[in-house]
């Protein structure tokens, strides 16, 4: 060792002999297999690189394999200083200054189709220009054309280099190499891995540390580091699949916590161990295969996954499949590829009718299957074997039989029962039945029950027993799934079905229904208007038909009930209100004597042809002129019941009597329909003139009428209407009728009024005398009945007897003389008083209230002031005394001169009793 060097880190590699026989078979020990497992040739490369690097150099090739050709696979890095293409080549994207002396990128190859992610590390090494020789750690790869210093016991992490002329060069870190540790070391702990030192502790005083995940980050003191030695440790058992990795730092720095050296990073690798065993996704897998699939038939795949190392044998599962229940029609009718897990068909044979499932016991074991090595778990394949359609329905006799009556519909006339041995209630089961032959018409039709599968045969068009009394069909059933292939109809997939139909009653019908004639209203009485007969369908049955009326509304029509024969029973008129668009319709019934009997119904209907029955009807009725001519006209037209050609054009023309008609008036023809009245003279009296006119029709032969129009001949305006006193006379009320008119208007508003003030004076009587009411309404008699509201929770507990009247009187008659409640009827022989009259009379009443009052003042067994004292008990506990002890009496040994001093409310009971003795 020079002692001019200024650092000089030793790293004493103290690995268990273990250790490194694991660290061999980790390094390329083990046999190469030929399964391709797709990642990067190497987890981590190295290459050495320039300070200055220029855009677009190339710096190292990375290699990669995804199985698969490397079709589009994608490489990138986690710096935006360097890219990867697509053939693993890493250059320089711009122009780089690099600032370290090593710098550690990542790179990731993903695979865009099973979208996997591979990462590896690549460490770029800033070489001095004058270094020929580069280090290449065990496991990694340099850049070709760099040798490979050789390895020792003994790393320089930092070597300096003097030139000839003397001058020193500037140190280089070295990289450190990976330290492995196998996963679940039994110990003793703590465990020691390197040792860390450097050449300047012969100098002063130097502190090892140690930073990172692990050390000073959780998980906190897997590793540590004596700070005097330099000696580096593992305190606990490590696990793989807890943290495959660790990266640490080592510090030196002086007594003072100055730094000596620059921080050194270590890579921890733990090596894995087959502590895992494979642990299926899911206990129980549902897979399917259909009947009679050929052999080589995908059915599933199963899946296992261990949680070792997947690169090497520990996590590298293998399958096979243990055993198969049942066994039939053998017992290796399934087997499962060793590294995908997938289960196909091995063996022929498959029939879901003698077989519906299969339990199949996978296992899975790692260490690539070796049973003597290998952890091994199981799952349970379910296969079930699904149907297909190999089996034709087929029917279980091959006739069958039924009956129906004839015009009868939706009505089941026989069951036809299949078998198939398909699944039920499958569209391999489900079956469809067609009718072949025998029913042209297609009276029926076959209809699948969905429970049982049956055919229903079923009436959808009424069958007459007149035309076919049988009907000899042959049917044919499918299935809703076509057959499999290779698999043909059944023979017994077709059979007979005889149906006879048999014979009922059936009502006789019109042939002819809603028979229409036409002939001329006015027809008389009794006149044949044609036959309306109905038909019996039944043919073979000797059976009357017998007719009668069902609908006739005007009563115009007879029927003869034995052959059909219609009569007219009054005159037609087409101009009656039974008659809808010159039709009148007449309902007739045709019944048998079948058992039981049977109707039906016919419709005549009779199209009236109109003659000319009817004269035309001057409209209007009433109208109104002025009495001077040339002012206005009245439009007059008319109004014929009969329809062309016994209508217009009409002829109007004043009658020639009286005379004075055609002096006053004249007609003007307008057209056919329509004319003028007008006055002829030149002023005409005001007033109603009734003015006749004849108006006759273009009938064949012509009817006419002379109708009345009342007109008012009043004075206008000299717009030509009629002024309002104009309109009065013209009505024909003088003014005597006008001032008659006004008396009695006034005499009635009168009348009104007094009725109105009569009923103010009466109300204000009733209000005054309010003693004259309904006896019903007596307060006398209404002021004893209300309810008993309580006194309070003191008034729960009383005794109801002391309302009774006691059945004994001993506890009256041995009462102290004079003293007594006045509410107690008095026991002994009472005065007859005169009786008290109960309802006012109606005539005086002040005498009846004289009378009343003087009956209770004579009344010793009254209490006072009337009946106001009588009330009803309301509980015991009073805190205030007795009143039942004060007698009504004046006399006795009581002074009441005391009622004086409480005031102006006991005035009246200190007159009544204080100053009795003074008069």
């Amino acid at each position: 060792m020079r002692t001019g060097s200024r650092v000089l880190l030793v790293l004493l590699a103290l690995l268990l002999p273990v250790w490194g026989s694991v660290a061999a078979a980790h390094n390329g020990d083990l046999t190469v297999r030929p399964t391709c497992k797709p990642g990067f040739s190497d987890e981590d490369y190295t290459a050495f690189v320039s300070q200055n690097i220029v855009e677009g150099q190339k710096l190292l090739k990375v290699k990669f394999n995804n199985c698969a050709g490397n079709k589009g696979v994608r490489y990138e890095t986690n710096s935006l200083d360097f890219k990867v293409r697509a053939d693993g080549t890493m250059y320089a994207a711009h122009q780089v200054q690099m600032p370290l002396k090593q710098q550690i990128l990542m790179v990731t190859a993903w695979d865009p189709q099973t979208l996997g992610r591979w990462d590896a590390i690549v460490r770029l090494l800033v070489a001095e220009k004058s270094q020929h020789n580069g280090h290449k750690p065990k496991g990694r790869k340099t850049v070709p054309g760099e040798p490979a210093q050789q390895q020792s016991d003994t790393l320089l992490p930092w070597r300096q280099h003097q030139s000839s002329n003397g001058l020193r060069r500037q140190k280089r870190d070295w990289v450190i190499p990976p330290i492995n540790v196998p996963e679940n070391s039994r110990g003793p702990f703590p465990q020691q891995l390197v040792r860390i030192r450097s050449d300047k502790d012969k100098e002063i005083h130097i502190r090892y540390s140690i930073t990172g995940v692990g050390a000073d980050q959780p998980p906190m003191e897997v590793f540590s580091i004596d700070p005097v030695s330099g000696r580096m440790y593992v305190t606990r058992p490590m696990d793989r699949e807890e943290r495959a990795s660790y990266h640490l730092r080592a510090h030196a720095v002086d007594m003072n916590g100055n730094k000596v050296e620059n921080p050194i990073d270590l890579y921890i690798y733990v090596i894995d161990m087959n502590d895992n065993r494979p642990e299926f996704i899911n206990q129980v897998y549902n897979g399917s295969v259909d009947e009679g699939s050929k052999p080589g038939t995908y059915v599933m795949t199963v899946t296992a996954n261990d949680a070792d190392d997947s690169t090497t044998a520990n996590g590298m599962v293998r399958y096979r499949i243990v055993t198969q229940t049942p066994q039939s029609p053998s017992q290796n009718m399934f087997t499962i590829n060793s590294e995908t897990g997938d289960i196909v068909t091995v063996a022929a044979g498959l029939d879901r009718e003698k077989v519906q499932q299969y339990i199949v016991i996978v296992q899975a074991t790692d260490m690539e299957g070796n049973l003597n090595y290998g952890l091994s778990n199981t799952a349970t394949a379910i296969i079930t074997v699904t149907d297909v359609n190999d089996n034709p329905p087929e029917f279980t006799t091959s006739t069958y039989s039924g009956e129906v009556p004839e015009n009868r519909v939706e009505v089941v006339v026989a069951n036809l029962t299949v078998m198939d041995r398909d699944q039920p209630h499958s569209p391999n089961w489900n079956a469809i039945y067609r009718i072949i032959s025998g029913d042209p018409s297609g009276h029926f039709t076959i209809r699948t029950d969905p429970v049982t599968n049956e055919g229903m045969v079923t009436v959808v068009k009424a069958v007459d027993y007149e035309m076919n009394r049988a009907f000899m069909l042959t049917v044919m059933v499918s299935n809703q799934a076509p057959l499999a292939s290779g698999i043909q109809m059944s023979f017994q997939s077709t059979a007979g079905v005889t149906i006879s139909v048999t014979d009922v009653n059936e009502a006789p019908y019109f042939p002819t229904n809603r028979k229409l004639i036409r002939l001329e209203e006015g027809v008389p009485t009794g006149t044949v208007l044609t036959t309306f007969s109905a038909v019996d369908p039944d043919r073979f049955m000797q059976q009357a038909v017998r007719y009668s009326k069902l609908s006739d509304p005007a009563n115009w029509l007879n029927i003869n009930a034995t052959n059909g024969q219609i009569t007219t029973a009054a005159v037609l008129d087409r101009e009656s209100d039974y008659i809808k668009n010159n039709v009148y319709e007449a309902t007739f019934l045709a019944a048998d004597n079948g058992i039981p009997p049977a109707s039906g119904t016919g419709t005549l209907q009779i199209y009236l042809i109109d003659i000319n029955d009817n004269a035309p009807e001057l409209l209007p009725k009433e109208a109104q002129i002025c009495e001077k001519p040339n002012l206005n006209v009245i439009n007059i037209t008319a109004a014929d019941a009969d329809i062309d050609p016994n209508v217009g054009p009409f002829v109007f023309e004043l009658p020639s009597v009286p005379s004075a008609v055609r002096k006053n008036w004249t007609i003007t023809r307008l057209n056919g329909d329509y004319a003028q009245l007008s006055l002829r003279i030149t002023y005409l009296e005001a007033g109603v003139y009734d003015v006749p006119i004849i108006v006759t029709d273009s009938g064949n032969p012509p009817l006419y009428n002379t109708s009345i129009i009342k007109v008012k001949v009043c004075p206008c305006d000299e717009n030509g209407d009629c002024t309002t006193i104009g309109a009065v006379a013209a009505a024909g009320l003088g003014t005597g009728a006008i001032i008659a008119i006004l008396i009695c208007i006034i005499i009635l508003l009168t009348m009104v009024l007094l009725f109105v003030v009569w009923m103010k004076r009466r109300e204000k009587e009733r209000h005054t005398k309010q003693l004259l009411i309904d006896p019903e309404d007596d307060v006398r008699d209404n002021i004893l009945k209300y309810d008993e509201e309580g006194g309070g929770e003191e008034d729960q507990d009383y005794d109801l007897s002391q309302l009774q009247q006691p059945e004994t009187m001993d506890h009256v008659l041995n009462k102290t003389p004079g003293v007594r409640r006045v509410d107690e009827r008095p026991i002994g022989a009472e005065p007859q008083y005169p009786i008290r009259p109960v309802i006012p009379h109606p005539g005086d009443i002040g005498d009846f209230i004289n009378e009343g009052l003087r009956a209770a003042d004579n009344d010793p067994t009254a209490p006072p002031y009337d009946s106001l004292l009588v009330f009803d008990y309301e509980g015991s506990g009073s805190t205030a005394g007795s009143v039942s002890s004060l007698n009504s009496s004046s006399s006795g040994d009581q002074d009441y001169d005391y009622l004086n001093d409480w005031g102006p409310r006991f005035k009246k009971l200190a007159d009544m009793y204080g100053g009795g003795e003074e008069d």
